[in-house]
């Protein structure tokens, strides 16, 4: 999840996790990446119970689910349970987490400052603070740190400048309507779908993840017609319509590889897919892992 960045604390000692070629999933493995106005941190971790740092001014998504883990910003502690997609930010704090006890995925974002001060109000030189978010849900964020992610995962998967920084400018108008202090005047914009009802659309499909799924349903949903919602929705999230479901379905997957005894078949079945072997495509594609990777050992 994004809640851990790379560095690892064990005692007084740090150690920090090496990227490797292929990643496995019981040793730890990081991965740091600069995009034009962005630097992007991400993290597979084995369950640890030492205690690991999110550094300040960060967006990012926590790619694994957690009972309970313990969670500490603003020198206030407390116990979180936390989905697989939820989205927390980090202010001027910094961010503290132990007692983890499953696996961690984690991306963390660094935004461009200036960046994100210049979206809040174009010529201001006042600073502006993240204000921090807590595990919310944010599909919109979620969309855009999954290509990020993607890019973490392959490394033939660097994405094309351009390509880089219509990211990083949808996701810093984002932070600078929804996250900053003090917030940017909302607009509406033109060819962009509102986040309440990006996070609707996510919603309906999480709950349908066995299902098939049509765009014809999604656009319905939004009250649009299917060729402007595809176009919408994949200017609000950076991703198309199918490839936010399959992310979906891979994420939940990947959690019942992890916890669960089910069979690799049953899983695909669970998740809305019947070619097992178009699964398992799909699967390394999107996690990095073959399934039986992730089996319990």
């Amino acid at each position: 999840m994004f809640m851990i960045s790379g560095t690892r604390r064990t005692g007084n000692v740090r150690i920090r996790a090496l990227r490797c070629p292929g990643m496995r999933v019981d040793q730890p493995h990081t991965s740091i990446r600069r995009w034009p106005g962005m630097r992007s941190e991400y993290n597979w971790l084995p369950p640890d119970d030492s205690v690991t740092v999110t550094k300040p001014f960060q967006i990012g998504v926590s790619f694994s689910s957690h009972d309970q883990l313990e969670f500490e910003l603003d020198g206030r502690a407390r116990y979180l349970s936390v989905p697989s997609g939820a989205v927390f930010a980090t202010g001027t704090q910094q961010a503290l987490w132990a007692d983890v006890s499953e696996h961690t995925e984690a991306l963390e974002i660094y935004p461009d400052l200036d960046l994100v001060r210049d979206a809040v109000d174009p010529g201001a030189t006042a600073l502006v603070d993240l204000d921090p978010a807590i595990a919310v849900r944010d599909a919109t964020v979620l969309g855009l740190a999954s290509l990020v992610r993607r890019s973490h995962l392959h490394d033939d998967g660097d994405l094309e400048p351009m390509h880089a920084s219509t990211l990083t400018q949808r996701l810093v108008h984002h932070l600078a309507e929804h996250y900053c202090l003090p917030r940017a005047r909302r607009t509406t914009r033109s060819g962009r779908l509102d986040r309440t009802l990006v996070d609707r659309l996510a919603a309906f499909v999480d709950d349908r993840l066995a299902e098939p799924l049509t765009l014809d349903e999604l656009a319905a949903q939004a009250a649009l017609s299917v060729y402007h919602f595809a176009r919408a929705f994949k200017n609000s999230t950076g991703l198309a319509p199918h490839e936010f479901v399959t992310m979906r379905r891979m994420e939940r997957a990947k959690i019942l590889l992890l916890a669960t005894r089910h069979s690799v078949l049953d899983i695909a079945h669970m998740v809305g897919f019947s070619n097992i072997n178009h699964f398992r495509r799909l699967f390394r594609r999107y996690t990095g892992f073959a399934p039986s990777d992730l089996r319990p050992r």
